[in-house]
C-alpha cells in the first residue's frame, strides 16, 4: 500500500450514488490518499492574514516539478500565513472548493526535518481545496495561484495541525511548517474531458456528446435491445496515465436508464465532481473504467449483474434489473 499523504485533514464528503450496491461496498466517495485519524484537524480558526515572508531559500530542485531542496527556517517564522510564488504560471487560476493536483514537499521550519513530499511516491496528490478536507493553510495560501505555478508557503500551527501537532508526521504543535508546491492542474464543476474524439458508429449502442464546456453531454439510447455484456467505449480518449483497478478517480458524469433515458443521477445538476475508489463501486464502473486513460470520455453501460441488480437504492427511481447508461469524464488518478 503507498505511503498516505500527511497534509489531509478528513475525507473528502462527496456521495457517489452508485456505489452501495448489492455486494455491500460503501456509499462514500474516499480518495486513496487518505489520512489516518491522528491527522485529522477541524477547522475552526479564523481567516490568516497573508503576508510575503519570511520564508526560506530554496536551495536545489529549483525549476517546476523538480523535487526542491530547502533551508533551515531564518530565525524566528510568521505568526501569519506567508506564502511566495517563486515561479508564476500562466494556466487556470484556482479557487476554493476546486480539486488541486500538485507535487508537494514540507519540512519543518526549525529543523528542516521533510516530514512529507509526494516526488519520491512518483504520484501527484490530487486534493479539494474545501474546508475539512485539507489543512487550512493550503486552503488560503493556494487560491489564485495559477496552473504551473511554484508556491512556497509557512504555516504556522493554527493553519496547520494545531496544539496537538501531527504523531505520524513526527509534527509538534508548536512546528511551524514550510511547503514548496507545483500546482499542476485544477479541477472543477465546469471542467471536462480533453482529448480526441472518437467514431460511435454502433447504432445499437447510445450516442454521447462531444461537448467539452463543462456542460453535461447529451445522451441518446437507440430504440434496441439493452446489451447483457458490459460495454466500455471512449467518446473522448485522453492522453493521460491509465487507471488501475485499485485507482481512485475524479470524474464528471451524468447516468440516464437504457429503458426510457430519463436521467437519475449526474454531478452537472450537483454542481459538484465526485471522487472515489473503483474498489467501492458496482462492478460495471470498476471493470468499464480500468485501463482507459485519464482525460477520457467513456460510455459505460451497466447490465444489472454489473450493476445494482435487484436491489436498487432506494429513492433512486432505478428499477429493478435495469441497465444503466453512463458517460464519465475521468478527469484525475487521485
Amino acid at each position: 500500500m503507498r505511503r498516505r499523504s500527511l497534509l489531509l485533514a478528513a475525507l473528502p464528503a462527496g456521495l457517489v450514488t452508485l456505489a452501495g450496491c448489492g455486494d455491500g461496498k460503501s456509499g462514500s466517495g474516499q480518495a486513496s490518499a487518505s489520512p489516518t485519524s491522528s491527522a485529522t484537524v477541524p477547522s475552526a480558526a479564523p481567516p490568516p492574514k497573508i503576508v510575503d515572508g519570511p520564508l526560506p531559500a530554496i536551495t536545489a530542485g529549483t525549476k517546476f516539478g523538480e523535487k526542491p531542496t530547502v533551508a533551515k527556517g531564518p530565525g524566528t517564522p510568521s505568526k501569519d500565513l506567508a506564502v511566495r510564488t517563486a515561479i508564476p504560471g500562466t494556466g487556470q487560476a484556482v479557487a476554493e472548493n476546486d480539486y488541486v493536483q500538485v507535487n508537494y514537499l514540507g519540512q519543518i521550519w526549525d529543523t528542516a526535518k521533510v516530514f512529507d513530499n509526494s516526488y519520491d511516491r512518483k504520484t501527484p496528490l490530487v486534493i479539494q481545496l474545501a474546508q475539512g478536507s485539507i489543512i487550512d493553510g493550503w486552503r488560503y495560501a493556494l487560491p489564485g495561484k495559477k496552473v504551473g505555478s511554484r508556491v512556497e508557503m509557512s504555516v504556522p500551527p493554527t493553519w496547520g495541525y494545531g496544539a496537538q501537532g501531527n504523531t505520524q508526521g513526527g509534527i509538534k504543535g508548536t512546528d511551524t511548517l514550510v511547503f514548496v508546491v507545483d500546482v499542476q492542474n485544477t479541477f472543477n464543476a465546469k471542467s471536462s474531458a480533453k482529448g480526441k474524439d472518437v467514431a460511435q458508429t454502433d447504432p445499437d449502442l447510445p450516442k454521447v456528446g462531444t461537448n467539452t464546456d463543462g456542460k453535461a453531454p447529451s445522451i441518446d439510447v437507440p430504440k434496441a435491445k439493452a446489451p447483457t455484456d458490459l460495454v466500455a467505449n471512449y467518446v473522448i480518449e485522453g492522453d493521460g496515465a491509465e487507471v488501475a483497478a485499485d485507482s481512485s478517480v475524479l470524474v464528471q458524469y451524468k447516468g440516464v436508464l437504457w429503458e426510457d433515458g430519463k436521467e437519475f443521477d449526474s454531478t452537472y445538476g450537483r454542481g459538484q465532481l465526485a471522487s472515489f475508489s473503483l474498489q467501492q463501486v458496482v462492478k460495471g464502473w470498476a471493470q468499464g473504467l480500468t485501463g482507459k486513460k485519464v482525460g477520457s470520455r467513456v460510455l459505460v453501460v451497466i447490465p444489472p449483474k454489473l450493476g445494482y441488480g435487484d436491489n436498487p437504492p432506494a429513492g433512486s427511481n432505478i428499477k429493478k434489473d435495469s441497465t444503466l447508461v453512463f458517460s464519465v469524464d475521468i478527469l484525475a488518478k487521485m
